[in-house]
């Protein structure tokens, strides 16, 4: 993996609470921890924003081959 240097200045406290949370590791893994969960963030969004325009398109109470969710989430609450 190419590595890549930045140089940067942060909020002393926001430092030094991640800091705290892994005394033993370096500036440079943090940072690409915190690179990795925004990252992540961002995806997990998309997916949601994928999902809720599919359930726009077709709401809940449309029912197709297997039922409607609907009815299905309404049967599962019950039970």
């Amino acid at each position: 993996m190419t590595r890549q240097r930045i140089s940067t200045t942060v909020d002393a406290d926001l430092l030094g609470r991640a800091r705290a949370l892994d005394p033993e590791g370096t500036d440079a893994r943090l940072v690409e921890r915190a690179l990795q969960a925004l990252l992540a963030a961002h995806r997990a969004a998309e997916i949601d924003r994928d999902y809720a325009a599919s359930y726009t398109a077709q709401p809940l109470d449309t029912p197709d081959e297997w039922g409607d969710l609907a009815r299905f989430g309404a049967a599962v609450r019950s039970a």
